[in-house]
């Protein structure tokens, strides 16, 4: 038996596989971080009491891994390999970063759970994934010539590159806030409410007050998500354009930095929730805006992963690969 689990700043998603390739589960829960103060409190409430014995557990986490230890980064807890092989009784836990579990999980997906933006020219080479969620993360996939290995690392905080006098306007009004501008800061659910504040700052359009209301009172990527794609906020729609655009300069950035010629993928929960508003236009004109390497990126294929469950898969096909 496998142990799965994909832990996020908002949500964790646990799972017991018998097989993982085959996508055969024996148990799967979701549990919201904010009702839990460790992963351990989520183990225990979630791995039955009369358990059959697992052979190796795989904690795909939002945050850097070092040492075997993973400081969360939207969340104030440390998760330590030591602690959870010891509460599960199997010497073969592993500790990845969320985004390198989700790009082991994309060759378990199928053709109808990546929804593909741009064929390219479907080359081999490395992989990008950039995931806009509770967070931005990113990760790289090399190839060494046979075979794809995935690789993490932080690259939603480094610092945010504006590219027009917009962009620049909206870079001072997040330093103001926030010192350090990362691309964290502009693309992710927190992000796409920094950016319609900027806005309403700026007084870039009229802001309605019914928006207002309900922004001081529920999940405001959600509530200007629903107003944009009714057409019904001009200020709502207005945002998420500009988040599409920022989202395909980052992946164009990343497209380069990783030499991602076998495709960029997107995932996270933003993406996938927001296709009926997704300005291909706006996302491709920034991925191509690379001068004289736009003929290159023009050759990349670009997909968003559909299965939110791709993180626990790949946490779950790592932990079974290693056995």
């Amino acid at each position: 038996m496998i142990l799965a689990g994909d832990i996020g700043g908002t949500k964790a998603n646990l799972a017991l596989f018998e097989d993982v390739q085959s996508k055969k589960v024996l148990k799967e829960e979701r549990f919201l971080c904010r009702d839990f103060t460790s992963v351990g409190e989520i183990l225990r409430a979630f791995v039955p009491a009369e358990c059959a014995p697992i052979q190796a557990a795989c904690l795909g986490i939002a945050g850097p891994i070092e040492d075997n230890i993973c400081r969360a980064t939207n969340l104030p807890w440390v998760i330590q390999s030591q602690e959870v092989t010891k509460f599960l009784q199997t010497p073969h836990v592993f500790l990845l970063n969320d985004l390198e579990a989700n790009a082991w999980g994309i060759p378990l997906l199928q053709k109808e759970e990546l929804y593909l933006i741009t064929p390219g020219d479907d080359r081999k080479g490395n992989r990008a994934l950039l995931s806009p969620g509770t967070g931005l993360g990113e990760a790289g996939i090399y190839f060494d010539g046979s075979k794809h290995t995935p690789f993490p690392c932080e690259g939603g905080h480094a610092s945010f590159a504006p590219r027009n006098e917009e962009e620049v306007e909206l870079w001072r009004y997040l330093r103001d806030r926030f010192g350090h501008v990362s691309y964290e800061r502009v693309l992710s659910g927190q992000g796409i409410a920094n950016i319609y504040q900027f806005f309403v700052h700026k007084k870039k359009e009229v802001e309605l007050q019914e928006v207002r209301e309900r922004l001081q009172k529920e999940d405001q990527a959600k509530v200007i998500h629903e107003y944009a794609e009714n057409k019904t906020c001009a200020l709502c729609q207005k945002t998420m354009d500009c988040f599409f655009s920022i989202c395909g300069a980052e992946a164009g950035n990343l497209a380069l930095k990783f030499l991602a010629l076998g495709g960029v993928f997107l995932g996270g929960g933003i993406l996938p929730k927001t296709l009926s508003l997704f300005r291909k236009d706006l996302f491709m004109e920034s991925f191509l805006d690379k001068g004289r390497f736009a003929s290159l990126l023009a050759q990349v294929r670009i997909e968003i992963i559909m299965n939110p469950k791709t993180a626990l898969l790949g946490a779950g096909y790592y932990a079974q690969s290693r056995l």
